[in-house]
């Protein structure tokens, strides 16, 4: 459950956050801005964030499953050092260092059909347990409609809170003295 429940933040921020870039929102080319960072960097991140978002919550896929858990860390952990070495607080650092820390959990807590072969957990197996080669859980059509089913509402839900979400960040700007009104 707790990794399901990480998981699922750790998605819709990279859904939400590709929404953002993609946009993009105000809010992402004030920090841009704040940070010294080019505009540009924008299209790039969110193109990665929405890969990466779907490779974490599909089925299969372990490999790539890794590479975006750690394309994730990356971002998120960039972002906190980024605002840590131009002297800004922890409303700014904390955030990210925040859904960094979720997607640790997420990857520490994967199932075994979830992870590469060679990393899987030992786990014990009672005498009785099916060898026989059944169907593994990640193959069924259920699950893969499900992943989808789940990004269709996380990205509907990221464009449909734009215009709030765009209001709230322009006055947390004001508040933080990057803009003036």
């Amino acid at each position: 459950m707790v990794f399901w429940v990480t998981t699922f933040v750790v998605v819709f921020e990279l859904a939400a956050g590709s929404v953002w870039n993609l946009v993009p929102l105000e809010w992402v080319e004030i920090q841009l801005r704040h940070l010294g960072y080019p505009h540009f960097l924008t299209y790039i991140l969110g193109g990665w964030q929405a890969a990466a978002a779907v490779a974490i919550v599909v089925p299969r896929f372990p490999l790539i499953k890794e590479w975006a858990y750690a394309g994730a860390l990356l971002l998120w952990s960039g972002a906190a050092v980024s605002h840590l070495a131009i002297g800004d607080g922890v409303s700014s650092w904390g955030p990210p260092l925040m859904f960094g820390v979720f997607a640790t959990a997420s990857w520490m807590l994967r199932p075994a059909d979830r992870r590469l072969a060679g990393t899987r957990l030992r786990r014990y197996r009672p005498a009785d347990a099916r060898q026989d080669g059944a169907e593994r859980p990640e193959t069924r059509p259920r699950a893969w409609a499900v992943s989808i089913g789940l990004l269709a509402a996380l990205y509907a839900v990221s464009f449909l809170t734009l215009p709030a979400a765009e209001a709230v960040m322009h006055e947390q700007a004001v508040e933080r003295g990057w803009i003036h009104e």
